[in-house]
């Protein structure tokens, strides 16, 4: 239990600063798009952003998980569906949209990418699964999926915004990008899959 604890603390301290640079990404993309009023663009680019952020997800999840386990693929596929299609609905949707509901956005609403674009979303789940079973990876994997998370969310909240927009809106958006991507990210790619490893885990590395 502790060799697990120790290896989890670790990981999580490694990928902290790609959750970093993520959300400051995330900010400054917020910056341009308003003083620029590309409000209407945000839509489309969740579309896009939210289903590549489930492959990756996906990828780094079941990736992390066979790194430490002697696993079948179809363990694989649970672990790996259930922490990308699971925790990225909670980042780019459910968190998201937490937050217009508590700043009361006029356009505020809940998208579940899973469910409303089913035909892209869970087989790029499944595609995320299949290229970590050949080849786990999950630094860089982890680093871009930081980044595609901060940006659904972020679109999915400025899908959510009027034309006149508060100061406090404005600080209050990237308090919860940062919620939005730290825990459910880290969760995804990290907590979640070595918390289901039984054995006490190793230093092995992970292919470059």
């Amino acid at each position: 239990m502790i060799s697990n604890l120790t290896t989890t603390l670790k990981e999580l301290k490694e990928h902290a600063p790609y959750t970093i640079l993520g959300s400051l990404s995330g900010i400054v993309i917020l910056l341009l798009v308003v003083l620029a009023g590309w409000q209407s663009s945000a839509a489309p680019l969740f579309e896009v952003l939210h289903p590549v952020h489930v492959l990756c997800s996906a990828l780094v999840t079941a990736g992390m998980y066979k790194l430490h386990n002697k696993t079948s693929i179809w363990k694989m596929i649970v672990v790996g569906y259930v922490g990308s299609i699971g925790i990225a609905t909670l980042s780019d949707c459910v968190i998201p949209f937490a937050g217009e509901w508590m700043m009361n956005l006029p356009h505020r609403g809940v998208h579940i990418g899973f469910i409303e674009h089913w035909a892209v979303v869970n087989p790029l789940a499944f595609l995320g699964i299949a290229i970590a079973w050949v080849y786990p990876t999950t630094k860089f994997p982890h680093a871009i999926h930081v980044w595609l998370s901060t940006w659904a969310s972020l679109f999915h909240m400025i899908m959510a915004l009027g034309q006149d927009i508060s100061m406090t809106t404005m600080v209050l958006i990237p308090i919860f990008l940062f919620l939005a991507v730290w825990v459910p990210c880290c969760t995804s790619d990290i907590v979640f899959p070595l918390l289901l490893t039984k054995k006490p885990l190793g230093s092995k590395e992970e292919p470059e």
